[in-house]
């Protein structure tokens, strides 16, 4: 598969173009995106930014205070990771809300007509403690419908429950009532979690007996097994490409090798990419069948650090060589999704114009996909006070909402850009020139690295510059990037090692064209020269040689 270019969007909020923005407000006061609002121009848009796949967030029916208890409900929009039905899709998505399943159908269907993949979430952990199908196919048991609440533990059961306690928080409940109570989808194996616990959702159990030293109770094959692989066949069934599976590593992996083998045997090229953070689990995960595991704790981690606290840039070096070759082509890099701050946050650096070159970095530094977040290509800050999401940095998941960047950009559905301030143009057209680099050449998608950061000396500062090489038969290109806030000459020297590794021919003089932002300049390509690359602060170059 080439690289994947992902575009994570959230249609809620992405494709509403009120601008109200009234704080804790309404689904009719602040508006709200729907499926048809997502139309042929803007996905020609998104496609022409250089993306392959979009991730649509929040696609399946979730709690809201609309339909579900306020006090077990997070905002009033709802956490998109509490499903109150795995059969559904979100109603607020909807123009006609009968038609619902069709207009998201309709959306898939769009979507690849733009030559574009789709993807969606799996929740697998947990689901809202209000969960109920309506939707469910004729024959499906729902979740939790046969299971028996005296049983604080069986692997015939979906739930895991609390015998005797009755559900409680430190508020007022509303009338919610749960006796007995379940267990919270964050292991919270108490009757009374806290502000801070997912107490609005439950866990599923997959037959791992916690209370009971772990013990793995997986003989005969646990009922939720069976209906989250039904479940995923469901989704499958409607055309998407791959699912960003939520929180895998508290699912036990053997579900997922008997679920993903038993996917792909109707959808051979079914894309699983797994929001993992510890990478001590990453090859078990990626041998039952995942495609990419998040980089979270590794490379994300490493530049946000680079780029907003000092870390020298040498040590990017380290993140990619701690996972290997053949597990570093399945690790997915990002700087920005719904979990984390915004870059031009008040958090992270304030700008999104001073993450070039670690966007550089996570584009083109290997072969492994690259995600972007909605926004990000715009220096969207994340600085509302939204409503039950707080000033945080990031823009919410809960609240009834509009990005002010991404409404400026749509335009009111003309997807022209026109209300863009100048540097969000100059941004976002940064981006759109980088990603479909990192989309169609040849040399960034599949071809060898080769990091000669290690090789430098005397007018490259380890502290703030990086440098490699990407390489295949017929193309070469020099990626140089300055973490600076100060224009920088940087003093490059390709090692004789990295000649014999690559295989280059070494000439006395070649031309170095920056595909990035154009201009060329003549150099001697040979072992150990110096190379001279001039740079702006917070920026980079990728010199193709000729």
């Amino acid at each position: 598969m080439n690289k994947p270019i992902i575009y994570q969007l959230f249609p809620r909020m992405w494709a509403n173009y009120n601008e109200t923005r009234a704080r804790d407000g309404s689904k009719e006061e602040n508006g709200c995106g729907r499926f048809t609002d997502i139309n042929e121009r803007a996905l020609k848009a998104i496609s022409d930014l250089g993306v392959t796949h979009v991730w649509y967030t929040g696609v399946i029916r979730h709690a809201t205070a609309q339909y579900n208890n306020p006090a077990i409900t997070k905002g009033k929009a709802g956490s998109p990771y509490a499903i109150t039905d795995y059969y559904d899709v979100d109603p607020d998505l909807a123009k006609n809300e009968a038609k619902r399943m069709q207009e998201f159908e309709a959306l898939v269907q769009r979507t690849h007509d733009a030559g574009l993949g789709v993807i969606i979430d799996f929740v697998p952990n947990h689901v809202a403690r209000q969960y109920k199908s309506a939707c469910k196919p004729a024959g499906v048991e729902d979740l939790g419908e046969t299971d028996n609440p005296n049983w604080a533990f069986s692997p015939l059961n979906n739930f895991y429950y609390l015998p005797g306690e009755r559900f409680t928080m430190d508020k007022d409940l509303q009338g919610y009532e749960e006796y007995p109570a379940k267990v919270t989808g964050n292991d919270c194996f108490t009757s009374h979690p806290r502000e801070n616990d997912w107490y609005e959702t439950v866990k599923l159990n997959y037959g791992v007996f916690y209370q009971g030293g772990r013990e793995k109770q997986f003989n005969p094959i646990p009922n939720t097994w069976i209906k989250m692989r039904d479940i995923l066949l469901f989704w499958a069934g409607k055309g998407i490409d791959g699912v960003r599976v939520d929180m895998a590593e508290m699912v036990p992996v053997e579900f997922f090798a008997w679920a993903i083998a038993a996917v792909r045997k109707k959808h051979k090229k079914f894309l699983f990419i797994g929001e993992c953070y510890d990478p001590a689990q990453y090859d078990a995960y990626l041998a039952a069948g995942f495609d990419y595991l998040y980089d979270k704790v590794g490379m994300y981690d490493y530049l946000r650090g680079v780029t907003s606290k000092g870390w020298p840039a040498e040590g990017i070096t380290h993140q990619w060589m701690q996972h290997g070759d053949e597990r570093l082509k399945h690790m997915l890099y990002f700087l920005e999704n719904h979990d984390e701050q915004r870059i031009a946050s008040g958090f992270w650096c304030g700008s999104g114009r001073c993450a070039e070159p670690a966007m550089i970095v996570a584009a083109t530094l290997n072969q492994c996909p690259v995600m972007i977040y909605s926004g990000q290509e715009l220096g969207e800050r994340g600085m509302d006070l939204e409503g039950f999401s707080g000033i945080d940095g990031r823009t919410t998941i809960f609240d009834y909402w509009g990005m002010k960047s991404v409404q400026a950009w749509a335009n009111k559905g003309k997807f022209d850009g026109a209300k863009l301030t100048d540097a969000q143009k100059e941004l976002r057209s940064f981006y759109q020139r980088l990603l479909t680099l990192a989309r169609d050449d040849k040399a960034i998608q599949k071809g060898a690295m080769y990091d000669i950061t290690y090789a430098q000396g005397d007018g490259f500062d380890k502290q703030q510059h990086y440098a490699y090489l990407r390489h295949i038969k017929g193309e070469t290109l020099l990626i140089v990037v300055n973490f600076h806030d100060r224009a920088q000459e940087i003093k490059v020297r390709i090692p004789n090692d990295a000649f014999v590794y690559l295989g280059l021919d070494g000439k006395a003089q070649a031309t170095a064209t920056d595909l990035l932002y154009g201009g060329k300049q003549t150099i001697d390509f040979v072992p150990d020269k110096e190379i001279k690359v001039s740079l702006d602060a917070w920026r980079g170059a990728i010199l193709k040689i000729r």
